[in-house]
């Protein structure tokens, strides 16, 4: 066991593939817990060992370890390490002795949902638990003192904590929480919780190394997909290649003797499919490529990109469209106008593309159904696993490991349900589902496919008098979630361009900018393709369309794009800031050589900004020199990890920009994997310098809202260079040559 979870994580995977070792990997891996304190032959559910609570946050050790328990997930983005700031600073402990786990979803049902949310999107992760989170840690320390006063019998108000040791003041006797968190732990919580203001923050606020780098950077780090367990087997599965195409049938006596094999399942339902059960899982997947399979159409097998283009184009000009946001009267400053300005937009569909395929792994019985996946939802994935086991959902629970990445596409459970179903199947046996990239590159759950025609009314001063935007496409809650529609519209279509005052949980989306007069509306269009939850979902392509819009109109003006974006920020002073602040560190109007390109948007609670530095070759060849970004999320909980996710937004934006589009002909995607879905490369990424500006106040997302800002930015600063405008994308299909 001990030499195992030694292993490299290279020699581990070709170990694996050439004799399957073996590696006990329970709920515990979750970063900062030790494998080698698991035991591969319990029944994890049954024979979990407690840590000492002092709450549901916080766990000590006798010898002052403190484990935080995070319910959300850890993707990359640092939730992790940024919620165990904010707990620790409350509780005043040793920052040197804090380690994470999760909770499961079973244990948070259980326990009246004392964890509340274990969805992880949005950029949710801290700006929507930090209350209750600190709340957790701070009343966790009063009990600790509390313990250590009573011990002593004294009053409560002549001990002070300072790093996890409570020092008696009067007699200078002191104790660590280690000594008196058993004692803590019997106590009633306090009703009355002060928090620290953020200006006597000492961890958090500060630029504490992440939790998980040591892990990640020795390759130590188990993902889903590294998960073995005793009398485990594997699982390949092959899914519908058409949209709507269903089962027809297979010929498994074809790979009965094929090596390894055990069984081969049919899996029904709403995520259907044909998965080979085998001792290895290349072994599953070579006999499941040999597995005579036949599918029959369905509505939607007929799909293709191309015509369904001709249909968003039209929904353009369409009479009617659900309303997002208007002011004032629009028509009449069109009527009026002395210069109307017209573009045309598009933004299209786009996977994921996890670095980890979707897998999870599951054990079935009739008492009871465990899950073992890298999820952003585990709630939904502990429901969807109840589901698919047939079972209530007290008796099933899932362990949520890390991710290999998520940014959305981990909050659907239809891996989970799947590998269940197969489970069930073969009661009692572990199994691991592993899908192959090209199934994860066909089987997305794509960021929606939208167009815009946005429409500028100029007076003879070049002030912006009118400004309408159409939205045609995909409405992601019409495919996942038609009961959070509003009279059949979708709120989330507008993000970023919502007026201020929308209802609770649009807040976060509004336009920031001011115009007499405005109207935003959208055609609904839904092709047979389902959509999801992308990193910084419908605020990436509606960034696109205002903020290349707007580089358009101030050009039209005659003006600054800096001057005319600042015109417009009289009742946002937080947008002003962030653009004015990458204007100053890019040396906007500065004749160097470089084109340079504006972007300001708000989005997910936080105002972003971008300047791209960009030349263009007389042969059509773009670089990209730099990027100045500037955030404000209102609080920086830790900024090492905002310059981080910053700087991961980019190269998820520009890889978007530049590179990725799905397509389908056929009903089937054209895209099979990175070969033809390519992403950023290390060569061609310019350098980001990042700008955290917190202003306080409010509690801003980080994980997505730049992802906004990048493609506009860039698009801008190409025309800045050539007096091109690119209005489709991606770009790697436009020429930059004939400018």
């Amino acid at each position: 066991m001990a030499d195992t979870i030694k292993l490299s994580r290279r020699n581990f995977i070709i170990g694996t593939g050439a004799a399957g070792l073996t590696i006990g990997i329970l709920a515990s891996c979750a970063p900062g817990s030790d494998p080698s304190d698991t035991d591969a032959d319990a029944p994890p559910m049954a024979d979990a060992d407690p840590l000492p609570e002092v709450n549901a946050w916080v766990h000590i050790k006798p010898d002052d370890t403190v484990t935080i328990r995070i319910a959300r997930s850890e993707m990359g983005q640092g939730t992790l390490t940024g919620l165990a700031q904010l707990v620790a600073e409350e509780l005043e402990c040793d920052w040197e002795k804090v380690t994470t786990e999760y909770p499961t979803p079973g244990e948070n049902l259980a326990r009246d949902r004392v964890w509340k949310d274990f969805s992880t999107g949005g950029s949710r992760g801290i700006r929507g638990s930090h209350d209750y989170v600190r709340e957790g840690g701070a009343a966790a320390r009063m009990m600790l003192i509390q313990a250590a006063a009573t011990r002593w019998d004294v009053p409560v108000d002549e001990c002070s904590v300072t790093k996890g040791v409570i020092t008696h003041g009067p007699s200078g006797d002191t104790l660590t929480y280690g000594a008196v968190a058993e004692d803590a732990g019997k106590l009633t919580p306090p009703t009355e919780i002060t928090l620290k203001d953020p200006s006597e923050w000492t961890i958090a606020g500060q630029p504490k190394q992440r939790l998980d780098t040591i892990d990640k950077t020795t390759g130590a780090q188990k993902y889903g997909s590294d998960i073995q367990m005793d009398g485990m087997l594997n699982a390949a599965i092959k899914q519908p290649p058409k949209r709507g195409a269903t089962l027809a049938s297979f010929d498994e006596s074809a790979i009965a003797d094929m090596p390894g094999v055990k069984k081969v399942v049919e899996i029904d339902g709403q995520f259907p499919g044909v998965a080979v059960v085998a001792d290895y899982w290349w072994q599953a997947k070579t006999a499941l490529d040999a597995l005579p399979i036949e599918w029959a159409s369905g509505e939607g097998s007929d799909f293709s990109s191309s015509a369904f283009d001709t249909e968003l184009d039209a929904a353009l000009d369409a009479d009617e469209a659900f309303v997002g946001n208007q002011v004032g009267d629009v028509e009449p400053a069109f009527e009026n106008a002395a210069q109307v300005i017209e573009a045309r937009y598009n933004a299209p569909l786009q996977n994921h593309a996890c670095m980890e395929p979707m897998n999870a792994t599951a054990v079935w019985t009739e008492e009871k159904c465990e899950v073992w996946c890298p999820t952003q939802n585990g709630e939904a994935a502990l429901a969807a696993a109840a589901e698919a086991a047939e079972l209530p959902i007290g008796q099933c629970d899932v362990y949520k490991l890390l991710l290999g990445g998520g940014f959305g596409r981990r909050g659907m459970s239809d891996y989970v349900t799947q590998v269940v179903k197969i489970a069930k199947q073969m009661p009692g046996t572990p199994i691991k589902l592993l899908w192959t990239r090209e199934e994860d590159m066909e089987h997305g759950f794509y960021h929606p496919i939208t167009k815009a025609k946005c429409q500028g009314a100029l007076d003879a001063d070049g002030n912006l008098t009118g400004l309408k935007i159409r939205l045609s496409g995909q409405s992601i809650l019409s495919g996942l979630m038609p009961q959070a529609l509003r009279n059949g519209m979708d709120a989330y279509v507008f993000q970023g361009l919502l007026p201020m005052g929308q209802s609770v949980g649009a807040e976060d989306q509004t336009l920031k900018y001011t115009f007499p007069n405005l109207l935003v509306d959208h055609a609904m269009r839904n092709p047979p393709v389902r959509p999801g939850f992308w990193r910084g979902v419908n605020a990436n392509q509606n960034a696109i369309y205002l903020e290349c819009f707007m580089d358009e109109l101030a050009h039209a003006a005659g003006r600054d794009p800096l001057e005319f974006r600042l015109a417009h920020t009289q009742d946002s002073p937080e947008l002003a800031a962030v653009l004015q602040a990458v204007a100053d560190k890019s040396g906007w109007g500065n004749d160097d050589g470089l084109s340079r390109g504006l972007c300001a948007f708000y989005s997910f609670g936080s105002y972003t900004a971008a300047c791209a530095e960009v030349t263009v070759s007389d042969d059509g060849d773009l670089k990209i020199h730099r990027i100045v970004a500037a955030t404000d999320p209102g609080h920086a909980v830790n900024p090492q990890q905002i310059d981080a996710q910053v700087s991961g937004s980019f190269v998820y934006g520009l890889s978007a920009a530049l590179y990725e589009e799905i397509t389908f002909e056929d009903g089937e995607v054209q895209q099979k994997n990175f070969n033809t879905y390519p992403s950023m490369r290390i060569a061609a990424m310019p350098e980001v310098e990042t700008i955290v500006m917190p202003s306080g106040g409010f509690w801003g997302g980080v994980g997505e809202p730049t992802i906004a800002v990048a493609a506009p930015a860039v698009l801008n600063a190409i025309y800045a260079a050539t007096g091109k405008r690119i209005r489709q994308l991606p770009l790697k299909d436009q020429s930059l040559r004939d400018a």
